[in-house]
């Protein structure tokens, strides 16, 4: 069959083909005809008077056909349409012969394919009919499962509750239930072991949630009351027993407090529990604490304050101890020994160690160990070694105290102060005795300075507690300070020259004292500057100053007056520098007194053996500058004389010069200064000798050449520089 539709489409084709090649073929023909022919042929054919063709429509039809590959071909060939025609049409009936003969062949199969599909229609229909019962039972389904998932999240939001409850219970229970185990170690087990702390800390918790149940009148709470009260009773008294004893023991003889206290700290636990649940027995425990620690910090430091003493220097300085006090001042037959002999009053020295880091945060000193090795000091190590014990003491019973009775700002100074107000009141009160009587102003200014940076101490270890003792100490040091430092003031202002004794012109021991205490308070004062301190060390030094003016004007001649002064000022300046910076005030207002006064000694010495050549030199240089040096032309005498004059003698004049500078003057730097100093002027003032000579007004002047050349003059100037 399928080949017969096959068949059938080919000569479709064929006929298709046919017919385009026989109406080309017409076409080509009626194209031969003559015109007459073709014009009735297509008025015969054509209905004129009618719309079914227009000619446009037949021009584009025949053209079409004439484009065709096939009637192209035919109409090249020469081939007659007609019978080709005829050709096709017969081919056409045998195909369509052969079409009927196959289709009559096949009718058994058709007929066979016709009851197939009928079967598969039926088959189908029955295959709707189920698929239409399974949609309907799919939708009943679907509505069961949506009923199934409402009542799904329905149990599941009751289930949720219940577990709520169900855990709301479960704590109500658990708290509500006192354990055995509980029961047993809160009677029986000492309350140092683990597992008592522990239950102390359930126990807590039961305590608040049976409270916080009371409050809500939960009846439940009745039935756990009576036996939560009867541990907490019990609890309560085995820790107050517990720590009273550890309390207790802080009172034996040479016990270290310090380790009851680290046993405290680790049950911290149980003075938390006693002020949550028995407050009577916290207070009662806090109240015992004080009292107890009152008394021993206070026999400690009183103990340990007066053995200190023991160990103080026997010499110290009293009111008559002052920096303007004369060395030949008589005393009693049993009075002490000079203030010569005892320089400390005014020198630093090793006093000043006291302030480095290592001594001043270093170990106490033990006076019975110091007794037996008979070894003093001066006060203010003492003090140093009593306030670094309070200091140390204080700090850690703070802590302590913040920590264990969990006391914190003004709560925890207030405890403190109950504990160590006692001991600072015996502390200022022997201070305040033992300040009152001392006259030792280095002493005092060292202790200002180690409670200064004992008070920077605490701060950085950020214990508030003693700030206000430092700051008492502190007022009573600087006033005594102040005081001291102005009766010394006094004592130099107030000095009579002509009670001093034998005049001499070395530093004298007044000016000594000076510098070495003005070293000894600048040195220690630039660690922690003081306005009032640099404000009475002025005053010190004015003072000094005149006393020193003073001094010098009672010698006769004035070059003795200079060397006094310059060997005053050199001395004074020479043991600033060695404590104070170069840039304090009192280096650089000595510096600048010095140099006046050196320069004016050049002067002096330089005028005996060359005065004369010295005013010649100005007087000239004077009337050079005003153009009126014709005025010495008629010098040539004095010239002559100077110029010979300084020939003859001028090197003896330098060799005594220099003799007499080093022994008028004990700082063999400072005299080599001098005289380099002398010889440098010497040089310039022959420098300018010769640029006056070569002036136009003294070219004619023969003796001229007997000038010594300058560069000469200065090589043997230079053999007569000393060498130290």
């Amino acid at each position: 069959m399928a080949e017969a539709v096959t068949a059938s489409g080919a000569a479709a084709s064929e006929v298709n083909i046919g017919s385009k090649s026989a109406d080309s073929a017409m076409v080509y023909l009626q194209d031969e005809k003559p015109e007459a022919d073709m014009a009735e042929l297509n008025l015969g054919e054509l209905d004129l008077t009618t719309d079914e063709y227009i000619l446009d429509e037949v021009d584009v039809h025949i053209q079409a056909n004439l484009e065709d590959e096939l009637v192209k071909e035919a109409l090249k060939t020469g081939v007659d349409l007609r019978q080709y025609s005829k050709q096709v049409e017969v081919e056409l009936q045998k195909i369509e012969q052969a079409s009927i003969r196959d289709y009559i062949k096949e009718s058994q199969n058709i007929a066979l394919l016709h009851h197939q599909i009928t079967a598969c229609d039926s088959i189908l229909e029955r295959m709707e009919g189920m698929l239409s019962g399974f949609q309907s039972d799919l939708s009943s389904i679907s509505s069961e499962i949506q009923t199934l998932q409402q009542q799904s999240v329905s149990m599941n939001v009751r289930l949720k509750n219940r577990q709520a409850v169900r855990s709301h219970l479960s704590q109500l229970v658990d708290e509500l239930m006192v354990p055995e185990a509980m029961i047993s170690v809160v009677l029986e087990s000492p309350v140092t072991e683990q597992e008592f702390v522990e239950q102390l800390h359930e126990l807590n918790n039961k305590i608040n949630f049976a409270k916080e149940l009371s409050f809500r009148e939960t009846l439940a709470c009745s039935d756990i009351q009576d036996i939560v009260d009867r541990l907490k009773i019990k609890a309560v008294s085995k820790i107050r027993e517990f720590i009273l004893q550890k309390i207790y023991s802080f009172r034996k003889p040479m016990t270290n407090y310090q380790i009851p206290q680290n046993t405290l700290l680790k049950y911290r636990f149980f003075y938390q529990f006693l002020l949550a649940n028995e407050r009577t027995v916290a207070k009662e425990i806090r109240d015992e604490y004080v009292d107890t620690m009152s008394k021993i910090y206070f026999s400690y430091f009183k103990s340990y304050s007066s053995r200190l003493l023991k160990v103080q220097y026997e010499e110290v300085a009293d009111k008559d101890d002052l920096m303007g006090v004369e060395d030949t001042a008589k005393k009693g037959f049993f009075s002490k020994p000079s203030l010569k002999s005892r320089n400390t009053i005014f020198t630093l020295g090793q006093r000043g160690a006291v302030l480095s880091p290592a001594e001043l945060e270093g170990p106490i000193l033990v006076p019975h160990t110091a007794q037996r090795g008979d070894s003093r000091y001066p006060y203010e190590t003492l003090f140093r070694s009593q306030h670094y014990a309070l200091l140390d003491n204080g700090c850690r019973e703070f802590l302590f105290l913040s920590d264990f009775f969990m006391a914190a700002g003004n709560s925890a100074l207030d405890l403190f102060n109950s504990i160590m107000g006692k001991t600072l009141t015996m502390f200022l009160k022997s201070m305040s005795t033992y300040i009152s009587d001392c006259y030792d102003s280095i002493a005092v200014f060292l202790c200002v300075h180690i409670i200064l940076r004992f008070r920077a101490i605490t701060a950085k270890r950020n214990i508030p507690a003693l700030d206000k003792y430092w700051d008492a100490v502190l007022e009573l040091l600087w006033p005594r300070f102040d005081l001291i430092l102005e009766m010394n003031i006094h004592s130099i202002r107030n000095t009579d020259p002509q009670r001093l004794g034998l005049l001499d012109t070395r530093p004298h021991y007044i000016t000594r004292r000076y510098a070495e205490f003005s070293s000894a308070i600048v040195s220690i004062n630039q660690t922690f500057p003081n306005e009032r301190t640099n404000s009475l060390l002025g005053q010190l030094q004015v003072e000094v100053e005149n006393f020193v003016l003073k001094m010098a004007a009672e010698f006769p001649s004035r070059r003795e007056q200079l060397i006094f002064l310059i060997n005053n000022y050199d001395m004074m300046l020479g043991v600033l520098m060695e404590r104070a910076a170069d840039d304090s005030k009192e280096v650089e207002g000595f510096q600048q007194l010095l140099l006046a006064r050196t320069q004016e000694f050049i002067e002096e010495i330089l005028s005996p053996p060359f005065g004369g050549m010295i005013a010649f030199v100005k007087e000239a240089e004077a009337l050079m500058e005003k153009g009126h040096l014709d005025r010495l032309k008629n010098d040539e005498a004095r010239i002559t004389q100077l110029i010979r004059g300084f020939s003859a003698t001028w090197k003896q004049s330098v060799e005594s010069m220099s003799q007499e500078v080093m022994r008028s003057f004990t700082n063999f730097k400072n005299g080599t200064s001098i005289i380099q100093g002398a010889l440098t002027q010497l040089i310039q003032y022959y420098h300018g000798f010769h640029k006056v000579l070569n002036q136009p007004t003294f070219r004619s002047l023969a003796v001229r050449s007997e000038l010594i050349n300058l560069h000469h003059l200065m090589v043997e100037v230079k053999k007569h520089k000393p060498n130290f």
